[in-house]
């Protein structure tokens, strides 16, 4: 489903989340976080360290 949101090729996808650090373009790595960020997932980094946070409600509303 990430990879139809996304617009990518799932094998894109399968590259992007392998633990082998294989080259991903970047277009590709942009297409997937704004996906989940349409999602309502939110990215962010501090001097705590980086996360993500899930928005409740959020992917409902952008489907309306």
């Amino acid at each position: 489903m990430l990879a139809d949101e996304a617009l990518v090729a799932l094998t894109a996808l399968k590259r992007l989340e392998s633990a082998n650090d294989l080259p991903v373009r970047e277009d590709t790595r942009h297409q997937v976080v704004k996906a989940l960020e349409a999602a309502g997932i939110v990215f962010f980094d501090s001097e705590r360290g980086e996360g993500i946070m899930l928005m409740r409600g959020a992917a409902e509303k952008s489907r309306k």
